[in-house]
Protein backbone atom coordinates (compact mmCIF):
# COMPACT_ATOMS: atom_id res chain seq x y z
CA UNK A 1 0.00 0.00 0.00
CA UNK A 2 1.48 3.54 -1.19
CA UNK A 3 2.39 6.01 1.35
CA UNK A 4 0.87 10.09 0.89
CA UNK A 5 3.12 12.21 2.08
CA UNK A 6 1.52 15.66 3.04
CA UNK A 7 3.87 18.99 3.59
CA UNK A 8 4.08 20.29 6.63
CA UNK A 9 2.36 23.87 5.98
CA UNK A 10 0.35 22.99 2.94
CA UNK A 11 -3.20 22.85 3.13
CA UNK A 12 -5.98 21.73 -0.31
CA UNK A 13 -8.02 24.86 -1.04
CA UNK A 14 -11.99 24.22 0.01
CA UNK A 15 -14.31 25.55 -2.59
CA UNK A 16 -17.69 26.52 -0.98
CA UNK A 17 -20.49 27.89 -1.47
CA UNK A 18 -22.00 31.79 -0.46
CA UNK A 19 -25.75 31.61 0.18
CA UNK A 20 -28.19 31.92 -2.31
CA UNK A 21 -30.04 35.47 -2.17
CA UNK A 22 -33.56 34.60 -2.87
CA UNK A 23 -34.81 34.77 -6.45
CA UNK A 24 -31.05 33.90 -7.91
CA UNK A 25 -29.83 30.56 -9.18
CA UNK A 26 -27.33 28.62 -7.43
CA UNK A 27 -23.22 28.85 -8.95
CA UNK A 28 -20.12 29.06 -7.22
CA UNK A 29 -18.92 32.31 -5.77
CA UNK A 30 -16.49 34.69 -7.96
CA UNK A 31 -13.61 36.80 -7.61
CA UNK A 32 -12.47 38.39 -10.85
CA UNK A 33 -14.43 35.61 -12.73
CA UNK A 34 -13.20 32.23 -10.94
CA UNK A 35 -14.14 30.74 -8.75
CA UNK A 36 -13.47 31.26 -4.94
CA UNK A 37 -11.43 29.11 -3.09
CA UNK A 38 -10.07 29.90 0.56
CA UNK A 39 -7.76 27.70 2.57
CA UNK A 40 -9.15 25.24 5.80
CA UNK A 41 -9.66 27.71 8.38
CA UNK A 42 -9.77 30.84 6.25
CA UNK A 43 -12.73 32.48 5.02
CA UNK A 44 -15.04 29.59 5.46
CA UNK A 45 -18.11 30.22 7.85
CA UNK A 46 -16.53 30.36 11.45
CA UNK A 47 -18.69 27.73 13.34
CA UNK A 48 -15.69 25.19 11.48
CA UNK A 49 -13.34 26.48 14.37
CA UNK A 50 -15.60 26.01 17.04
CA UNK A 51 -16.91 22.60 15.49
CA UNK A 52 -13.37 21.61 15.90
CA UNK A 53 -12.36 23.07 19.56
CA UNK A 54 -15.76 20.87 20.58
CA UNK A 55 -14.14 18.12 19.39
CA UNK A 56 -10.77 18.29 20.87
CA UNK A 57 -12.88 18.99 24.28
CA UNK A 58 -15.39 15.51 23.33
CA UNK A 59 -12.22 13.55 22.75
CA UNK A 60 -10.33 14.90 26.05
CA UNK A 61 -13.03 13.91 27.67
CA UNK A 62 -14.64 11.02 26.31
CA UNK A 63 -11.12 9.51 25.08
CA UNK A 64 -10.28 7.57 28.29
CA UNK A 65 -13.86 6.31 28.55
CA UNK A 66 -13.52 4.91 25.51
CA UNK A 67 -10.51 3.36 25.37
CA UNK A 68 -11.02 1.32 28.23
CA UNK A 69 -14.30 -0.61 27.11
CA UNK A 70 -11.27 -1.59 24.27
CA UNK A 71 -9.96 -5.16 24.55
CA UNK A 72 -6.89 -5.19 25.85
CA UNK A 73 -4.18 -7.70 24.80
CA UNK A 74 -0.80 -9.01 26.31
CA UNK A 75 2.20 -9.86 24.16
CA UNK A 76 4.49 -12.80 25.22
CA UNK A 77 7.68 -13.69 22.92
CA UNK A 78 8.61 -16.78 22.52
CA UNK A 79 10.93 -16.84 20.34
CA UNK A 80 14.10 -14.56 19.11
CA UNK A 81 13.72 -11.13 18.71
CA UNK A 82 13.01 -10.08 15.03
CA UNK A 83 11.44 -13.59 13.95
CA UNK A 84 7.90 -12.47 15.09
CA UNK A 85 7.36 -15.39 17.67
CA UNK A 86 4.86 -13.48 19.66
CA UNK A 87 1.70 -14.74 21.10
CA UNK A 88 -1.05 -12.21 21.61
CA UNK A 89 -3.59 -12.25 24.14
CA UNK A 90 -7.08 -11.10 24.95
CA UNK A 91 -6.79 -10.99 28.49
CA UNK A 92 -10.63 -10.25 28.97
CA UNK A 93 -10.84 -13.42 27.35
CA UNK A 94 -8.25 -14.89 29.72
CA UNK A 95 -9.83 -13.96 32.73
CA UNK A 96 -13.79 -14.83 31.57
CA UNK A 97 -12.08 -18.75 31.39
CA UNK A 98 -10.41 -18.73 34.76
CA UNK A 99 -12.87 -20.58 36.07
CA UNK A 100 -12.87 -23.35 33.44
CA UNK A 101 -9.54 -23.74 34.17
CA UNK A 102 -9.25 -24.30 37.73
CA UNK A 103 -8.77 -27.43 39.61
CA UNK A 104 -10.61 -29.26 42.43
CA UNK A 105 -9.35 -30.02 45.88
CA UNK A 106 -8.13 -33.37 45.88
CA UNK A 107 -9.93 -35.90 47.86
CA UNK A 108 -8.15 -36.54 51.24
CA UNK A 109 -5.92 -39.88 51.60
CA UNK A 110 -5.73 -41.98 54.24
CA UNK A 111 -2.56 -43.02 55.36
CA UNK A 112 -0.78 -46.35 53.53
CA UNK A 113 -1.77 -49.60 55.25
CA UNK A 114 -0.43 -52.58 53.71
CA UNK A 115 -3.05 -55.07 55.07
CA UNK A 116 -5.78 -53.41 53.45
CA UNK A 117 -7.38 -56.10 50.93
CA UNK A 118 -7.55 -55.28 47.07
CA UNK A 119 -10.40 -54.56 45.21
CA UNK A 120 -10.53 -57.00 43.28
CA UNK A 121 -10.89 -59.48 46.59
CA UNK A 122 -13.74 -57.03 47.97
CA UNK A 123 -15.86 -56.41 45.19
CA UNK A 124 -17.31 -58.26 41.58
CA UNK A 125 -16.36 -57.60 38.25
CA UNK A 126 -13.41 -55.22 39.15
CA UNK A 127 -11.91 -55.06 35.66
CA UNK A 128 -9.49 -52.24 35.59
CA UNK A 129 -7.85 -50.11 39.13
CA UNK A 130 -8.69 -54.02 40.35
CA UNK A 131 -4.79 -53.65 42.42
CA UNK A 132 -5.49 -50.87 44.31
CA UNK A 133 -6.63 -51.22 47.83
CA UNK A 134 -10.25 -50.79 49.02
CA UNK A 135 -9.76 -47.21 50.16
CA UNK A 136 -7.13 -46.38 47.23
CA UNK A 137 -9.88 -47.58 45.05
CA UNK A 138 -13.19 -45.50 46.29
CA UNK A 139 -11.16 -42.62 46.94
CA UNK A 140 -10.61 -42.87 42.61
CA UNK A 141 -14.00 -43.73 42.57
CA UNK A 142 -15.87 -40.68 44.55
CA UNK A 143 -13.09 -38.21 42.81
CA UNK A 144 -14.12 -39.46 38.98
CA UNK A 145 -18.08 -38.74 40.33
CA UNK A 146 -16.50 -35.23 40.93
CA UNK A 147 -14.62 -34.62 37.72
CA UNK A 148 -17.82 -36.47 35.95
CA UNK A 149 -21.03 -36.41 37.54
CA UNK A 150 -20.83 -34.36 40.69
CA UNK A 151 -25.01 -33.81 40.39
CA UNK A 152 -25.83 -37.60 39.96
CA UNK A 153 -22.89 -39.36 41.87
CA UNK A 154 -22.29 -42.90 41.89
CA UNK A 155 -25.58 -43.32 40.27
CA UNK A 156 -24.25 -41.98 37.05
CA UNK A 157 -22.55 -45.13 36.23
CA UNK A 158 -23.49 -47.94 38.90
CA UNK A 159 -27.13 -49.91 39.65
CA UNK A 160 -26.37 -49.17 43.39
CA UNK A 161 -28.38 -52.30 43.93
CA UNK A 162 -25.66 -54.33 42.20
CA UNK A 163 -22.31 -52.33 41.65
CA UNK A 164 -21.53 -54.82 39.91
CA UNK A 165 -23.62 -54.88 37.01
CA UNK A 166 -22.51 -53.32 33.62
CA UNK A 167 -26.06 -52.60 32.58
CA UNK A 168 -25.49 -49.25 32.53
CA UNK A 169 -23.41 -47.94 29.34
CA UNK A 170 -21.78 -45.16 31.15
CA UNK A 171 -19.79 -47.37 33.09
CA UNK A 172 -18.50 -49.34 30.48
CA UNK A 173 -17.42 -46.12 28.90
CA UNK A 174 -15.89 -45.11 31.74
CA UNK A 175 -14.33 -48.45 32.29
CA UNK A 176 -12.76 -47.75 28.30
CA UNK A 177 -11.94 -44.48 29.18
CA UNK A 178 -9.62 -45.43 32.27
CA UNK A 179 -7.56 -47.50 30.18
CA UNK A 180 -7.31 -45.00 27.18
CA UNK A 181 -6.23 -42.38 30.11
CA UNK A 182 -3.08 -44.84 31.37
CA UNK A 183 -2.67 -44.99 27.34
CA UNK A 184 -2.39 -41.61 27.50
CA UNK A 185 -0.29 -41.20 29.88
CA UNK A 186 2.16 -44.06 29.25
CA UNK A 187 2.80 -44.21 25.45
CA UNK A 188 2.11 -40.72 24.71
CA UNK A 189 4.61 -38.71 26.33
CA UNK A 190 5.67 -37.30 23.56
CA UNK A 191 2.51 -35.05 23.57
CA UNK A 192 1.39 -34.82 27.81
CA UNK A 193 4.91 -35.41 29.08
CA UNK A 194 5.26 -35.67 32.09
CA UNK A 195 1.90 -33.69 33.15
CA UNK A 196 -0.59 -36.70 32.00
CA UNK A 197 -4.23 -36.39 31.93
CA UNK A 198 -7.06 -37.35 34.17
CA UNK A 199 -10.65 -37.50 33.91
CA UNK A 200 -11.11 -34.03 34.81
CA UNK A 201 -8.69 -32.97 31.92
CA UNK A 202 -11.62 -33.37 29.40
CA UNK A 203 -14.99 -33.07 31.03
CA UNK A 204 -14.58 -29.90 33.66
CA UNK A 205 -17.38 -31.64 35.90
CA UNK A 206 -19.59 -32.53 32.96
CA UNK A 207 -21.27 -35.88 31.91
CA UNK A 208 -20.27 -35.35 28.41
CA UNK A 209 -16.91 -33.19 27.48
CA UNK A 210 -17.54 -29.93 25.66
CA UNK A 211 -15.17 -30.34 22.67
CA UNK A 212 -16.62 -33.53 21.00
CA UNK A 213 -17.34 -33.57 17.33
CA UNK A 214 -19.43 -35.96 15.07
CA UNK A 215 -18.59 -36.36 11.19
CA UNK A 216 -20.37 -33.13 9.72
CA UNK A 217 -22.11 -34.02 6.55
CA UNK A 218 -22.48 -30.00 5.78
CA UNK A 219 -25.23 -28.09 5.37
CA UNK A 220 -28.13 -29.74 2.11
CA UNK A 221 -27.54 -27.73 -1.79
CA UNK A 222 -30.36 -26.60 -2.94
CA UNK A 223 -31.86 -25.02 -6.47
CA UNK A 224 -33.31 -21.40 -5.77
CA UNK A 225 -36.52 -23.10 -5.68
CA UNK A 226 -35.47 -24.93 -2.76
CA UNK A 227 -36.29 -28.69 -4.34
CA UNK A 228 -33.79 -30.26 -6.40
CA UNK A 229 -30.38 -30.71 -4.86
CA UNK A 230 -27.75 -28.82 -7.19
CA UNK A 231 -24.01 -28.32 -7.09
CA UNK A 232 -20.59 -29.64 -5.21
CA UNK A 233 -18.93 -26.95 -2.87
CA UNK A 234 -16.20 -29.68 -2.11
CA UNK A 235 -17.17 -29.06 1.79
CA UNK A 236 -16.38 -25.21 1.04
CA UNK A 237 -17.94 -21.36 1.50
CA UNK A 238 -20.37 -22.35 4.26
CA UNK A 239 -21.39 -19.78 6.85
CA UNK A 240 -21.56 -19.99 10.47
CA UNK A 241 -19.06 -23.14 11.26
CA UNK A 242 -16.99 -22.51 14.39
CA UNK A 243 -14.60 -25.47 13.09
CA UNK A 244 -12.93 -23.25 10.89
CA UNK A 245 -12.85 -20.07 12.62
CA UNK A 246 -16.03 -19.08 10.64
CA UNK A 247 -14.20 -18.76 7.32
CA UNK A 248 -14.84 -19.99 3.83
CA UNK A 249 -12.44 -23.15 4.12
CA UNK A 250 -13.83 -26.73 4.05
CA UNK A 251 -15.94 -27.10 7.51
CA UNK A 252 -14.80 -30.60 8.48
CA UNK A 253 -11.37 -30.76 8.51
CA UNK A 254 -11.65 -32.94 11.89
CA UNK A 255 -12.96 -36.31 9.53
CA UNK A 256 -10.21 -35.47 7.32
CA UNK A 257 -7.10 -35.14 9.61
CA UNK A 258 -7.93 -36.31 13.04
CA UNK A 259 -9.83 -39.96 12.41
CA UNK A 260 -8.22 -40.40 9.11
CA UNK A 261 -4.64 -40.69 8.15
CA UNK A 262 -4.88 -37.67 5.19
CA UNK A 263 -1.72 -36.12 4.96
CA UNK A 264 -1.40 -32.51 6.71
CA UNK A 265 1.83 -31.50 4.56
CA UNK A 266 0.84 -29.02 1.51
CA UNK A 267 4.04 -28.02 0.85
CA UNK A 268 6.13 -30.26 -2.05
CA UNK A 269 9.92 -30.72 -1.88
CA UNK A 270 9.72 -31.58 -5.46
CA UNK A 271 8.53 -29.31 -8.49
CA UNK A 272 5.45 -29.90 -10.45
CA UNK A 273 6.90 -31.48 -13.42
CA UNK A 274 8.05 -33.83 -10.92
CA UNK A 275 5.12 -35.05 -9.62
CA UNK A 276 4.43 -32.70 -7.10
CA UNK A 277 0.91 -33.30 -6.67
CA UNK A 278 -0.67 -30.95 -3.40
CA UNK A 279 -2.75 -28.00 -4.81
CA UNK A 280 -4.23 -25.34 -3.50
CA UNK A 281 -6.95 -27.01 -2.49
CA UNK A 282 -5.45 -29.05 -0.40
CA UNK A 283 -3.95 -26.34 1.31
CA UNK A 284 -7.39 -24.90 2.08
CA UNK A 285 -8.27 -28.09 3.96
CA UNK A 286 -4.56 -27.96 5.83
CA UNK A 287 -5.62 -24.50 6.75
CA UNK A 288 -8.84 -25.10 7.80
CA UNK A 289 -7.46 -27.41 10.49
CA UNK A 290 -4.91 -25.08 11.47
CA UNK A 291 -7.38 -22.64 12.48
CA UNK A 292 -8.94 -24.84 14.02
CA UNK A 293 -5.82 -26.23 16.45
CA UNK A 294 -5.31 -22.17 17.02
CA UNK A 295 -8.62 -21.55 18.46
CA UNK A 296 -8.49 -24.85 20.62
CA UNK A 297 -5.47 -23.52 22.03
CA UNK A 298 -5.88 -19.82 22.14
CA UNK A 299 -2.66 -19.08 20.33
CA UNK A 300 -2.01 -17.76 16.79
CA UNK A 301 0.00 -19.17 13.94
CA UNK A 302 3.69 -18.03 15.40
CA UNK A 303 2.58 -20.84 18.50
CA UNK A 304 4.42 -23.29 16.38
CA UNK A 305 5.85 -21.80 13.29
CA UNK A 306 8.20 -19.15 12.09
CA UNK A 307 5.38 -17.74 9.02
CA UNK A 308 8.68 -17.13 6.43
CA UNK A 309 9.37 -20.41 6.12
CA UNK A 310 6.26 -22.71 7.53
CA UNK A 311 7.59 -25.88 6.00
CA UNK A 312 10.75 -25.66 8.01
CA UNK A 313 10.95 -27.60 10.80
CA UNK A 314 14.76 -26.27 11.78
CA UNK A 315 12.93 -22.94 11.93
CA UNK A 316 9.55 -23.87 14.04
CA UNK A 317 9.21 -23.83 17.44
CA UNK A 318 9.86 -26.85 20.03
CA UNK A 319 5.81 -26.84 20.16
CA UNK A 320 5.06 -27.80 16.19
CA UNK A 321 7.21 -30.70 17.37
CA UNK A 322 4.35 -31.42 20.27
CA UNK A 323 1.66 -30.44 17.97
CA UNK A 324 2.83 -33.18 15.56
CA UNK A 325 2.79 -36.05 17.87
CA UNK A 326 -0.64 -34.49 19.23
CA UNK A 327 -2.51 -35.23 16.16
CA UNK A 328 -1.10 -38.90 15.50
CA UNK A 329 -2.43 -39.58 19.26
CA UNK A 330 -5.79 -38.30 18.28
CA UNK A 331 -5.86 -40.70 15.83
CA UNK A 332 -5.18 -42.78 17.67
CA UNK A 333 -7.45 -42.25 20.34
CA UNK A 334 -10.25 -42.07 17.92
CA UNK A 335 -9.54 -45.30 16.44
CA UNK A 336 -8.75 -47.06 19.39
CA UNK A 337 -10.80 -45.94 21.78
CA UNK A 338 -13.75 -44.03 21.09
CA UNK A 339 -15.19 -45.36 17.12
CA UNK A 340 -15.23 -48.80 18.34
CA UNK A 341 -16.87 -47.66 21.37
CA UNK A 342 -20.04 -46.73 18.82
CA UNK A 343 -22.14 -49.97 19.48
CA UNK A 344 -22.52 -49.23 23.07
CA UNK A 345 -23.84 -45.84 23.01
CA UNK A 346 -27.59 -45.41 22.59
CA UNK A 347 -29.01 -43.62 19.43
CA UNK A 348 -29.68 -40.25 21.60
CA UNK A 349 -25.32 -39.94 21.94
CA UNK A 350 -24.62 -40.45 18.21
CA UNK A 351 -24.01 -38.10 15.50
CA UNK A 352 -26.28 -36.98 12.52
CA UNK A 353 -24.49 -39.60 10.57
CA UNK A 354 -24.45 -42.17 13.06
CA UNK A 355 -21.35 -42.07 14.28
CA UNK A 356 -20.13 -41.91 17.76
CA UNK A 357 -18.64 -38.95 19.51
CA UNK A 358 -15.06 -38.49 18.90
CA UNK A 359 -11.94 -35.82 20.56
CA UNK A 360 -10.00 -33.59 19.07
CA UNK A 361 -7.33 -30.93 20.34
CA UNK A 362 -10.47 -28.64 21.94
CA UNK A 363 -11.67 -31.50 23.83
CA UNK A 364 -8.73 -31.21 26.48
CA UNK A 365 -7.30 -27.57 25.71
CA UNK A 366 -10.89 -25.77 25.97
CA UNK A 367 -9.01 -22.53 24.61
CA UNK A 368 -5.80 -22.73 26.39
CA UNK A 369 -2.30 -22.90 25.15
CA UNK A 370 -1.77 -26.29 27.76
CA UNK A 371 -4.38 -27.91 29.40
CA UNK A 372 -5.50 -26.40 32.54
CA UNK A 373 -2.58 -24.14 31.78
CA UNK A 374 0.08 -26.91 32.62
CA UNK A 375 -0.41 -28.14 36.29
CA UNK A 376 -0.63 -32.10 36.60
CA UNK A 377 -3.20 -33.56 38.70
CA UNK A 378 -1.24 -36.77 38.55
CA UNK A 379 0.43 -35.96 41.96
CA UNK A 380 -2.79 -36.49 43.69
CA UNK A 381 -4.07 -39.48 41.66
CA UNK A 382 -0.77 -41.21 40.65
CA UNK A 383 -2.91 -44.50 40.39
CA UNK A 384 -3.96 -43.00 36.31
CA UNK A 385 -0.21 -42.12 36.04
CA UNK A 386 0.57 -46.04 35.88
CA UNK A 387 1.03 -48.60 33.23
CA UNK A 388 -1.47 -51.02 32.31
CA UNK A 389 -2.36 -54.06 30.57
CA UNK A 390 -2.33 -52.77 26.73
CA UNK A 391 -5.90 -53.07 25.55
CA UNK A 392 -6.66 -55.15 22.68
CA UNK A 393 -6.63 -52.67 19.95
CA UNK A 394 -6.01 -52.62 16.10
CA UNK A 395 -2.05 -52.58 15.04
CA UNK A 396 -0.41 -49.32 14.50
CA UNK A 397 -0.81 -48.10 10.77
CA UNK A 398 2.30 -48.09 9.08
CA UNK A 399 1.69 -44.59 7.91
CA UNK A 400 2.48 -43.56 11.38
CA UNK A 401 6.25 -43.98 12.46
CA UNK A 402 7.18 -43.31 15.84
CA UNK A 403 10.53 -41.98 14.88
CA UNK A 404 9.04 -38.27 15.18
CA UNK A 405 8.48 -35.41 12.77
CA UNK A 406 10.81 -34.53 9.65
CA UNK A 407 12.90 -32.41 9.87
CA UNK A 408 12.75 -31.29 5.89
CA UNK A 409 10.17 -29.61 3.97
CA UNK A 410 8.18 -32.67 3.58
CA UNK A 411 5.29 -31.68 7.02
CA UNK A 412 4.40 -35.85 6.84
CA UNK A 413 5.53 -39.17 6.55
CA UNK A 414 5.60 -40.12 3.08
CA UNK A 415 2.77 -42.76 2.17
CA UNK A 416 0.08 -39.97 3.73
CA UNK A 417 -3.05 -39.69 1.05
CA UNK A 418 -3.62 -36.06 0.77
CA UNK A 419 -7.46 -35.00 1.17
CA UNK A 420 -9.76 -35.34 -1.51
CA UNK A 421 -6.81 -37.51 -3.50
CA UNK A 422 -7.42 -41.07 -3.14
CA UNK A 423 -3.45 -41.58 -3.86
CA UNK A 424 -0.83 -41.10 -0.99
CA UNK A 425 1.10 -37.49 -1.42
CA UNK A 426 4.22 -37.76 -3.15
Amino acid sequence: MGVTRVNVGQRPALTYRKPRPAGRSAGPATAGGQPFKAPYGRGAPGASRGIGALACLLGLTLGPWLLAGCDQTESVQRGYRGVALTQLYDMNRVEAADALHQIPPPEPRDPPDPELPLAKDVHQNVQVLADLNVLDFSRLMQAMSTWVAPEQGCEYCHNTDNLASDEKYTKVVARRMLQMTWHINTNWKTHVAATGVTCWTCHRGQNVPSGIWFTDSGPNHTSLRGSVTVGNKAGQNTAGVRTNGYSSLPFDPLSTFLEADYSVSVQGSTPLQAGNRHSIKQAEWTYALMMYISNSLGVNCTYCHNTRAMGRWEESSPQRVTAWYGIRMVRDLNRDYLSPLKPVFPAYRLGPEGDGPKLACETCHKGAFKPLYGVSMLGDYPELAGSMPAPTAPAQSATEPAAGPPTDLQAGPAGEPAPGDPTPAL
